[in-house]
């Protein structure tokens, strides 16, 4: 059920009507002249329009005949590089790496992550992001900062075998990871993730006690993993074996791994990844823009794997818009196999939506409007002229949409942006601020 028996209740805090509501659930419910009643940070009601009086509720928005639907959830950031956007292009994977973003990172402070991680909030708020999961250096300056913008986050500090610029040695990752863990328990927006960088860049012994921590914490074990040739021919020359079957003998796989990009994969790859429940981050611009090559998406759902949508981080990707990238999947999908039917626009909004909510462990709280789940949700503007006439909402949603066309934004039952406004980040200090590092970087 989607409407409860009595939607009115004193306590209504936020009743957001008059729009398609686009529930993302399991019965793929849409409620035509439909509305959404939020009461703390929780939805209490989904149902007609007609079943509510905006006079009940504290506050109400008008969806003015848009989509009403979950806040998209990006799967794969890296959210401070927002500071990096158009620092290196056009370079093959381990040149950009080594040459340009590792020196540049090594420069890197906490206030600049800070500042970073805001800017990349602004812009994934704008879009109708409301959830990231985050790898990156000084990530308690990527919680603090998503805090503080009314983000949701999984958020995990990157582990490798070459000292930190942030802790130092890698004992000394783990311990930050614990102290993350510690500070953040029970905090409704903040997760804590582990996160090993690739097979390349952790030895065995890392990426086993960094599964430990995570199983012990409950918590998913976030992984770049099979992202290029390169790497996967790495780690035969190393270990005899693929990235996906290393892990594999080392005991890793499992449903709280994410393996994000999954580019390079073998039918043996898929099936160890199906066998244990493995979820998938799918990141296709920055995979082509770093011409890592086009993960096989198409067979890892057709073998049962969950995959989400990501954008990796604005130094590779240039942009956080999930809305871009929902297109981009789904076309590049078409062009490779040419079937211009595979990858349909369902089982794409699926990834950014409800599939993403399950890649994070968050699919229980959040990715489809339903009673009981979070409030985090996205109001479109369909009046404009590429978006008229709508004969099927998913299909403008996948194929039409621009992250501008989002006008309000509600994450945890908090209006994060409103009539294109957002309210909970000074946006002309924080561009000063961007400027101010930009300047720093460029030296």
């Amino acid at each position: 059920m989607h409407r409860d028996d009595n939607p009115l209740k004193p306590d209504l805090d936020l009743l957001i009507y008059n729009g398609t509501v686009i529930c993302m659930d399991a019965g793929d419910t849409r409620i035509e002249a439909g509305a959404v009643a939020v009461t703390g940070d929780t939805i209490t009601a989904v149902g007609p329009r007609g079943a509510f009086d905006p006079g009940g509720a504290k506050r109400c928005i008008d969806a003015r005949g848009g989509l009403i639907l979950p806040g998209l959830i990006n799967t794969h950031t890296h959210a401070a590089m927002a500071l990096f956007r158009g620092l290196a292009d056009d370079l093959p994977l381990m040149t950009w790496l080594n040459d340009h973003i590792f020196p540049a990172e090594a420069r890197l402070t906490r206030e600049m992550v800070g500042i970073g991680t805001r800017l990349a909030c602004a812009e994934m708020i704008r879009s109708g992001t409301t959830c990231f999961c985050d790898m990156y250096l000084y990530e308690e300056a990527v919680a603090e900062a998503a805090r503080a913008c009314g983000m949701r986050a999984v958020v995990g500090e990157v582990l490798y075998d070459f000292p930190s610029p942030n802790y130092g040695p890698i004992e000394k990752g783990f311990e930050y990871t614990v102290r993350m863990f510690e500070r953040w328990a029970g905090d409704p927006l903040i997760r804590i993730a582990v996160e090993p960088h690739s097979p390349y860049l952790c030895a065995p012994a890392l990426l086993e006690q960094a599964d430990r921590l995570a199983r012990d914490h409950h918590a998913p074990l976030v992984i770049h993993l099979s992202e290029t040739r390169h790497e996967v021919d790495q780690i035969k020359a190393a270990y005899g074996t693929t990235p996906v079957a290393h892990l594999d003998r080392l005991g890793l796989l499992g449903p709280h791994v994410v393996a994000c990009h999954a580019v390079v994969l073998t039918p043996e790859d898929i099936d160890l990844l199906t066998r244990h429940d493995v979820k998938v981050s799918h990141n296709p611009e920055s995979n082509m823009k770093l011409a890592s090559g086009i993960a096989p998406v198409p067979e890892l759902l057709a073998a049962g794997v969950c995959v989400g949508l990501g954008t990796d981080g604005c130094a590779s990707n240039n942009t956080l818009d999930l809305f871009t990238e929902m297109d981009m999947a789904a076309k590049l999908q078409k062009v490779r196999r040419l079937d211009p039917a595979v990858m349909d626009a369902a089982t794409v909004l699926r990834m950014a939506t409800t599939d993403a909510a399950r890649v994070l462990g968050l699919g229980r709280l959040i990715g489809s409007l339903e009673v009981g789940k979070k409030a985090d949700l996205i109001v479109v503007d369909t009046a404009k002229p590429h978006l008229t006439p709508m004969y099927d909402p998913v299909s403008h949603l996948v194929y039409a949409v621009r992250g501008s066309d989002v006008r309000h934004s509600v994450i945890d039952g908090r209006v994060v942006m409103e009539e294109r406004a957002l309210q909970t980040i000074e946006e002309a200090g924080l561009l000063a601020d961007v400027r101010q590092q930009a300047a720093v970087i460029a030296r």
